[in-house]
């Protein structure tokens, strides 16, 4: 380790040159920068300007910035078994944190000799470029539940661009947040209690300074790994606690919730969600919210047809006022070229289109239409793969297309996904990838055998393994994960003429912050987004739907009122989640 300035080499591997942090592009070849920020675990007693394996800067509070994002991993060496939790839960990035590089015990720095760990997806807030934000604009887009410093720090005229810092521990907002973004704190908490469990680091989320929130979104700075056995009446005793600043309008049944949860009536975590559903379900009525819908599809400048696809068709623009049916925004990516990619991609959308229509999406319980939603993937899968068989396409000739999917109905968006195709949550705060590629790089992280840097590094990282049209569809698994939107939101279905080489991360408060901070409109950002595509990237054919949804409060919040325990039975209707496939308290946490 050695002291270094913040300088940040440029990612093109043609060109490495040296930049300073606050630059956008790289002063010589013009190529957005890269800057990838890092939590350290382990790394305490670290001083700031220290420079760890020649390329990680401890920028202080043990806030590390990548200076050679360019470069993959060198660590060939085996992750130590107890951070294999975070590769395991990967599908929950949103959520957790993950490993993005470590050293081990003899590296200088070490504390009580374990690994230094960098982590990225960190509940970070990075202060957007000044100079694409008026002055307004960047008080708007300060978080709530910043400190004084981090907002008077942020509005000063000397302040850097890209200043980071953590976003604030859950009871520090807690008293001052809505009653249905409380309600959707909880629920993601219960959400996400099964799989941290199975993973034995459920204790994380008993331990409120791990627990940070960036507006709705419920996120952990770090995984505890637990000590003892863990039940659901430890989070009654923690809820019961923060019954007692909880609004109005939701702190009885907060507090009766709370009691049933330690007397033992609400005994696993599906009936926990089922219960909070019912809950926001009503608070949720108090809001209002309208959607602006944008498609866009382009050849590119290098292909000879456009094998991807929209619905609605692109060059739609619509605004809904009322979300009485449900908006659908709809992208595929056709595999197979000449042979057939574009016509794959048309039949997908023309599949799933024609059942939904016939569901009536807006009329059915979450578990429900989360099934169906399943099942029009693998009808489109049926019939891509039943005209392959009829024209006689074998192994490599087959044609397929990826798919995302977004269907919004009230406060709830259902997000659908196969393939490498990629939908991205923008709110005023960040942006984050909310789908997971289905690649050979993903699955090996996913089955905790190495991290995702570690495992780009093999040939085949990049290849599918799962598209539509490939296989049977018993032999599919396509993920439907559930969001609670309670603020206004931008939600960017995409192919990978757009995605990759991390475009939508370099670009995104420069293009659609704006229309989030009403400086912009639907149609622009989308045609924005696809030049960006043809002219960054320019090898494939580019594709972005856009679905923006704006949330008003137009009512008072009833009051919910306690009632009988709806847990009458032993087994419970699951309610589909994000997550189904995969103030001190002085609740005691164990250490």
């Amino acid at each position: 380790m050695q002291n270094a300035a913040a300088m940040l080499y440029c990612a093109n591997p043609t060109c490495q040159v040296l930049n300073p942090e606050d630059n956008r592009f790289c002063q010589k070849c013009r190529t957005p920068l890269v800057r990838q920020y890092l939590w350290g675990g382990g790394a305490e007693s670290l001083q700031p300007g220290e420079l760890l394996g020649d390329r990680y800067l401890h920028k202080g509070d043990r806030v590390f910035l990548d200076t050679k994002p360019g470069l993959l991993s060198a660590n060939s060496s085996e992750l130590p078994a107890s951070y294999l939790p975070y590769l395991r839960l990967s599908p929950l990035r949103l959520h957790i944190p993950q490993v993005y590089e470590w050293f081990p015990t003899s590296v200088p720095g070490a504390v009580s000799g374990d690994a230094i760990v960098l982590f990225d997806h960190a509940p970070f807030w990075i202060l957007p470029n000044r100079a694409a934000l008026g002055e307004g604009d960047l008080a708007e887009a300060i978080p709530f539940g910043a400190t004084s410093e981090a907002k008077s720090g942020a509005m000063s005229e000397g302040i850097a661009a890209h200043q980071v810092q953590l976003f604030p521990a859950i009871l520090t907002v807690w008293a001052e947040a809505s009653p249905v973004r409380q309600l959707n704190w909880l629920w993601q908490m219960a959400n996400l209690w099964q799989p941290l469990s199975s993973e034995q680091v459920v204790s994380s989320l008993l331990n409120p300074d791990l627990l940070r929130v960036e507006g709705g979104i419920l996120r952990l700075l770090e995984l505890h790994p637990d000590t003892i056995a863990i039940s659901l009446s430890a989070l009654g005793k923690l809820w019961l606690q923060w019954s007692t600043t909880a609004r109005p309008e939701i702190a009885d049944w907060l507090q009766q919730i709370s009691q049933q949860l330690i007397q033992g009536q609400i005994h696993n975590a599906e009936l926990l969600v089922e219960q909070l559903d019912e809950a926001i379900a009503q608070v949720a009525q108090a809001q209002s919210r309208s959607v602006q819908i944008a498609t866009l599809s382009d050849q590119g400048p290098t292909r000879q047809r456009n094998e991807d696809a929209c619905f609605p068709e692109s060059g739609t623009v619509q605004t809904i006022s009322a979300v009485d049916k449900a908006a659908t925004v709809i992208v595929c990516d056709g595999i197979g070229g000449h042979q057939g990619g574009d016509v794959a991609s048309h039949l997908a959308i023309a599949a799933v289109d024609q059942r939904l229509q016939v569901l009536k999406p807006e009329v059915l319980d979450a578990v429900t239409l989360t099934v169906e939603l399943e099942k029009a993937v693998c009808l489109a899968n049926d019939q891509i793969s039943q005209r392959n068989d009829s024209e006689q396409r074998h192994d490599r000739q087959r044609m397929g297309t990826t798919l995302v999917m977004g269907l919004l109905r009230a406060h709830e968006l259902y997000v659908t996904h196969i393939g490498d195709s990629r939908v991205y949550w923008i709110t005023r705060w960040g942006c984050h990838q909310i789908t997971l590629d289905d690649d050979v790089a993903s699955r090996e992280v996913r089955l905790g055998y190495s991290t995702y840097r570690q495992a780009l590094q093999q040939p085949s990282s990049g290849s599918l393994v799962q598209a539509l049209g490939m296989s049977a569809s018993n032999l599919l698994y396509p993920t439907v994960q559930r969001f609670i939107l309670d603020e206004d939101s931008v939600f960017l279905f995409c192919s990978d003429g757009l995605s990759d080489n991390d475009r939508v991360d370099t670009c995104w408060d420069t293009e659609i912050l704006p229309l989030l901070l009403g400086k912009t409109d639907s149609a622009t950002v989308a045609q924005r987004l696809v030049e960006i595509a043809n002219t960054l990237n320019g090898y494939d054919n580019a594709t972005v739907g856009l679905l923006y949804c704006q949330v008003d409060d137009i009512s008072p919040v009833p009051r919910l009122s306690r009632s009988s325990p709806a847990m009458q039975s032993e087994t419970a209707t699951a309610i589909a989640s994000p997550f189904a496939k995969t103030l001190k308290s002085s609740v005691e946490v164990p250490q």
